[in-house]
């Protein structure tokens, strides 16, 4: 498998939101407006991408020497909530009035379970390290990509009349979930 097709199918066919359904809670839980999404994004995509880097290097040359694998699932959470901290101390110096946006969602990016998703499946792949940053990146820039599409639409619905009463907020967020993800099904086949 080329990285490019490995890049484009976790972006795309295997995307992490849409396709895998990883990762939801801070899918519709910060998908209400654009800038607080993007934001979110943003900072999956470094703690995705650092994750990777961390678990497999961990998984490979600490777990497996070592002969403890059973591990990973403990390690990985462990190594995932400390860039989860370090990312939360470096937004709330950097851009205060995001890190007080994204609110909880923040710290939820350690219990996101599409960074530990991708950990997993980069494990179970037996991903190289350039393949597992490949597929982290892909995978990021398709949350990133599924939730900034999601806060533009949940902003158009938001400001739609014609919306019934009773599906107003997360029930129309989950049937607009659901179309996306039929959506993005068109993509399947075009890389394997």
């Amino acid at each position: 498998m080329s990285l490019l097709s490995l890049f484009l199918g976790a972006i795309f066919v295997n995307n992490i939101l849409l396709s895998r359904f990883l990762g939801c809670c801070p899918f519709l839980g910060v998908s209400t407006k654009s800038e607080t999404a993007k934001g979110m994004g943003v900072a999956v995509i470094f703690v995705l991408v650092m994750a990777a880097i961390m678990t497999h290097l961990a998984y490979r040359y600490v777990l497996v020497p070592l002969r403890i694998e059973y591990l990973y699932t403990l390690s990985f959470i462990l190594i995932i909530a400390a860039l989860v901290q370090f990312v939360e101390l470096a937004l709330k110096k950097i851009n205060p009035v995001l890190y007080k946006s994204l609110g909880i969602f923040l710290p939820l990016i350690t219990t996101n379970c599409a960074v530990l998703g991708v950990a997993v499946i980069n494990m179970n792949e037996n991903y190289t390290l350039i393949e597992s940053i490949v597929n982290a990146l892909g995978s990021s820039i398709g949350f990133l990509l599924a939730i900034v599409l999601m806060a533009g639409i949940r902003e158009r619905i938001n400001d739609n009349e014609d919306v019934p009463k009773c599906l107003r907020g997360l029930p129309i967020a989950l049937v607009t979930a659901g179309l996306m993800s039929i959506a993005f099904m068109g993509f399947t086949g075009i890389i394997k």
